[in-house]
């Protein structure tokens, strides 16, 4: 989802390898990651003929703004489908997928405030069962009124939803996960609360079916993203954060077992420039520890004009055990964002698929959507998937035919101009071509 920033303007610089460098791996911002590396990019492929497109759900009506989406087999029958949040239209609502590939909308709620993320969680209610997660901002665009909130829609075992609020008149809530931080048998939730002036991180202990206890974790506007998983391999549910504004910073918040966390910074950037966007959990190099992938192409930043900077990209955040990381770039997308791991071509090697946001849209050249091809040694080639449609916020991965290769659906956000080839949703398949072949990198 957008977040707008509060930056002072600065010239757009073009930058060499050693600035590059310099920018990313956050000089003197907090404990930096262990030898950031900025390896000189492989070439571009156009791979346009890889995937196509077809709009599934309803046609667009007006200009879409898809803030999250996610693939889920919400109803267990074995298909795959996909929950959304249409942040204008304050809905949730769940595309089912039908036998033949066809596709009918159910509105699971239609009245929560500008919701930006869902996030499906198995068991949260009833064993069984697939809940829904959902953070509310309130107001998309910046405002730092307290008008945030956390619903969790429960399924009541035959796919209708019942919602619940669990915390309103908050900063303004962007991302919302599961995880047993104390141990105690019941899933608590991670909050960031992106706010303006003022956000917060925090942990909310479940005492009851639909009743929590906050803990705070940190004060600072402008969490986009939490993550949970074990970071440290001690067995505990710990929660990553990434935090834009004028911070650009990725936080580990490590967990003792009791749902006491202690803070550091593991990524830092010193541009205040360097328009955060997304950060989700991935295991690139298949070691078995968490690692994070981490997008930087916000465009709501200094300029009135949304649009590219020459350090958006895709970075990989590396897990070296016992909370430490290594920071890795994987590759340049002007306004990237929701980078996802995926191994979308079948080599058992796990690749990265990002989308674009924020472009220079009038060049029909200007990128939507790249899949980083992984070589099996994390060194990653850019093939350009599609040129259009554009203004592309959100991206996931699913099984939605019998290829045995995964497909893609993506999601359209169009806050600014131009507003043209116009999508909603859409379902990437495989055409059968095979991948275009890599291009040699450059000599370094």
């Amino acid at each position: 989802m957008p977040a707008p920033r509060r930056l002072t303007p600065r010239p757009l610089l073009a930058l060499s390898a050693a600035g590059l460098l310099a920018l990313l791996s956050g000089c003197n911002r907090g404990a930096a990651p262990d030898t950031a590396t900025v390896a000189a990019e492989a070439p571009q492929v156009d791979d346009l003929g890889y995937m196509a497109a077809t709009p599934i759900g309803h046609a667009p009506s007006g200009y879409p703004w898809i803030a999250n989406l996610k693939c889920v087999d919400l109803d267990q029958d074995g298909l795959e489908d996909i929950v959304f949040c249409e942040a204008k239209e304050n809905k949730v609502i769940w595309l089912r997928q039908l036998p033949g590939g066809k596709f009918e909308e159910h509105v699971l709620a239609d009245d929560l405030r500008a919701p930006v993320h869902v996030q499906p969680v198995m068991g949260f209610s009833h064993p069984g069962r697939i809940d829904l997660l959902v953070a509310s901002m309130g107001e998309v665009f910046p405002n730092n009124d307290k008008i945030g909130t956390i619903y969790i829609l429960e399924n009541d075992g035959h796919e209708h939803f019942i919602k619940h609020m669990i915390i309103d008149h908050v900063a303004r809530v962007t991302d919302v996960q599961a995880g047993d931080f104390n141990e105690d048998g019941q899933l608590d939730l991670a909050v960031g609360q992106f706010g303006y002036d003022q956000g917060e991180i925090r942990w909310m202990e479940r005492t009851g079916p639909w009743s929590f206890k906050s803990h705070n974790l940190l004060n600072l506007s402008g969490t986009i993203n939490v993550c949970v998983a074990d970071f440290t391999g001690h067995g505990h549910q710990d929660i990553a954060a990434l935090v834009s504004q004028e911070w650009e910073e990725v936080f580990l918040f490590t967990n003792d077992g009791h749902g006491n966390f202690t803070s550091k910074v593991i990524f830092g950037s010193t541009n205040e420039d360097f328009a955060s966007s997304n950060l989700s959990l991935c295991d690139l190099n298949q070691d078995g520890r968490p690692d994070l992938l981490y997008s930087n192409g916000d465009g709501f930043g200094p300029s009135p004009v949304p649009g590219p900077r020459p350090w958006h990209g895709v970075q990989w955040l590396e897990n070296l055990g016992n909370g430490n990381f290594r920071f890795h770039r994987i590759g340049y997308l002007a306004g990237a964002y929701s980078p996802i791991a995926v191994d979308l071509d079948g080599d058992g090697k796990i690749d990265v698929v990002a989308v674009s946001a924020f472009n220079e849209w009038e060049k029909p050249t200007a990128t939507s959507m790249v899949w980083f091809r992984n070589d099996g040694n994390e060194h990653f080639t850019p093939h350009v998937l599609a040129y259009n449609p554009t203004h592309l916020l959100t991206v996931d991965a699913g099984t939605f035919d019998k290829s045995g290769l995964p497909s893609l659906v993506t999601g359209a956000f169009f806050g600014n101009p131009p507003y043209d080839r116009i999508s909603r949703i859409l379902l990437w398949r495989h055409t059968g071509a095979k991948p275009v072949p890599d291009r040699p990198s450059p000599a370094p």
